[in-house]
C-alpha cells in the first residue's frame, strides 16, 4: 500500500497521542498470558491465502471477495493451504453516532460476507490503519482501536492487516524529530491494537505493515505481531520482486512459528512476469518462509500460474513445521544460492540466475551441510536426481531458479 500524504493539520493530535501511552491501564493485566498464548498459537506456519489489493486495488467489492472464495475452492488452492481471503483497503464507510465503523456500499453486509467465506472452509481478513485515515483516505482506527477490534470480531474476521498510512504525520509531529520517541509512538500504536484484538477473545492474526521502517523484526514479535512487512510495496516486475526478495538476507533469525518476516504479497500471475520469473518468485518466497498471499485474478488464472501456486512440494518447504527462514549461502555476480533447514534434517536449496542469459550454476554440497553427498529432488521438475556427490551443476534459465530438496 502506498504511503499516505500528510493529513488534516487541525486534528487534535496531542490528546489522541496521549491515549496511546497508558496501555497498561487500558487493558487488564490478566490478559498478558492470554496475549502470549494467542500470538504463539496463531500463524504457527506462514499464513497462506489471497489479498484483494494487487489485482483489484480500490475497486474491490463484496462480490469480488465471494468470487475469490469460490475460486480458492474450485481451483484446489484452498486444499493446497490458501485459506485466508483478505480484504484490503477501501471497504470502510462512515462511523455511526457511537463511533462504530460501518462498511460502505460496496460491502453491504460484512457479517454475511464473513459467514459466506467461512461456509467455504476459509477464513477472512480485513484492513485498517493506526492513523485517522487509511492509505486510500478511508476511515482508519485512530482513537477507535477497541471499538474497531470488537467490530471485526463481531463480524467474524480472522485476520487484520494494520497499515501505517496516515499515522506517519502524527508520529513526526509528536516525536519532534526524536527518532527514539518516534519509534516508541509507533510501537505503542501497534501494541494498542494488538491488546484490543486479544480483548475480543477471538483469535485474529495480526499483520503489521509499516514497510520495514525502524526494523520491525526486532520489536514486532513482542507486540503480538504474527507477521510484519520488511520492505516497501512489491509490484509485478522482476526488478522489484527480486530487489525485495533478495534483500531479506540476514533476517532469518527473527522469524519462527507465530512470527514471520513478510516481504509482501505474491505477484505470481500478475503483470508481465515470465514463467521463469514466476518460478523465481515462488522459489524465493518459500525459502524465506514468507506468508504466501496470492494477489492475482483467480478467475483468469492460467494453468501454469495455478501449477506454480499449488505446487505441493514447494508449499511444503514454506510451511515446514520447523519454522526456519532460509538465508543466502553465496552470491557471485548474478548467481545466488540460498538454503533453508527443514524438519528431519532435510535442506531446501535455491539456485538463482539473475543474469539475462542462461547460466550453469554449481552447488557445492558441503556448503549446504552435505559433505558426504545427498539424495536430491528437483521440485519444479518433480524429478528425483538420485544421490549427488561433491558438486552439482545445472543449467538455469535467465531470471530462473532451480529448487532442490536434499536429504541424507
Amino acid at each position: 500500500m502506498k504511503l499516505f500524504r500528510p493529513v488534516l493539520a487541525q486534528m487534535k493530535l496531542r490528546s489522541a497521542y496521549r491515549s496511546l501511552l497508558p496501555l497498561a491501564l487500558a487493558i487488564p493485566l490478566s490478559l498478558t498470558a492470554e496475549m502470549s498464548a494467542q500470538t504463539s498459537t496463531l500463524a504457527a506456519t506462514p499464513p497462506m491465502g489471497w489479498n484483494s489489493w494487487n489485482h483489484f486495488a480500490g475497486r474491490v467489492t463484496d462480490q469480488d471477495v465471494r468470487n475469490a472464495a469460490d475460486a480458492l475452492v474450485s481451483t484446489g488452492m484452498r486444499d493446497a493451504g490458501y485459506i485466508y481471503v483478505n480484504i484490503d483497503d477501501t471497504w470502510q464507510g462512515e462511523r455511526d453516532a457511537q463511533g462504530n465503523i460501518q462498511s460502505n456500499a460496496k460491502f453491504p453486509d460484512m457479517k454475511a460476507l464473513a459467514d459466506y467465506v467461512h461456509s467455504k472452509g476459509l477464513k477472512i481478513g480485513i484492513y485498517s490503519s493506526p492513523g485517522p485515515l487509511t492509505c486510500g483516505r478511508y476511515a482508519g482506527s485512530y482513537g477507535h482501536e477497541q471499538q474497531d477490534a470488537a467490530t471485526y470480531a463481531k463480524w467474524g474476521f480472522d485476520y487484520l492487516k494494520y497499515d501505517m498510512c496516515s499515522f506517519g504525520p502524527i508520529v513526526r509531529q509528536e516525536s519532534n524529530g526524536d527518532p527514539q520517541k518516534a519509534q516508541q509512538i509507533i510501537q505503542a500504536a501497534y501494541d494498542k491494537m494488538h491488546r484490543a484484538l486479544v480483548a475480543t477473545g477471538r483469535p485474529i492474526v495480526f499483520s503489521l505493515c509499516q514497510y520495514g521502517v525502524d526494523k520491525p523484526w526486532e520489536w514486532a514479535p513482542a507486540l503480538g505481531g504474527n507477521l510484519w512487512r520488511t520492505t516497501g510495496d512489491i509490484n509485478a516486475t522482476y526488478d522489484r520482486m527480486t530487489l525485495i526478495g533478495f534483500s531479506q538476507a540476514g533476517l532469518s533469525k527473527y522469524a519462527g512459528p507465530g512470527h514471520w518476516n513478510d516481504p509482501d504479497m505474491l505477484e505470481v500471475g500478475n503483470g508481465r512476469l515470465t514463467p521463469d520469473e514466476n518460478i523465481t518468485h515462488m522459489s524465493l518466497w518459500v525459502l524465506l518462509a514468507a506468508p504466501l498471499l496470492a494477489g492475482n485474478d483467480l478467475s483468469q488464472m492460467t494453468p501454469a500460474t495455478l501449477a506454480i501456486l499449488t505446487n505441493k512440494e514447494a508449499i511444503a518447504i514454506d510451511q515446514d513445521p520447523l519454522g526456519v527462514q532460509g538465508d543466502r549461502v553465496s552470491e557471485v555476480g548474478p548467481v545466488e544460492i540460498w538454503s533453508k533447514r527443514l524438519q528431519n534434517g532435510d535442506v531446501a536449496v535455491g539456485l538463482f540466475n539473475r543474469n539475462g542469459n542462461e547460466l550453469p550454476i554449481t552447488l557445492p554440497l558441503s556448503e549446504v551441510g552435505f559433505p558426504n553427498g545427498a539424495k536430491a529432488r528437483d521440485i519444479w521438475q518433480a524429478k528425483d536426481l538420485g544421490t549427488l556427490q561433491g558438486n552439482y551443476t545445472v543449467e538455469v534459465p535467465s531470471h530462473g531458479a532451480v529448487l532442490l530438496r536434499l536429504s541424507h
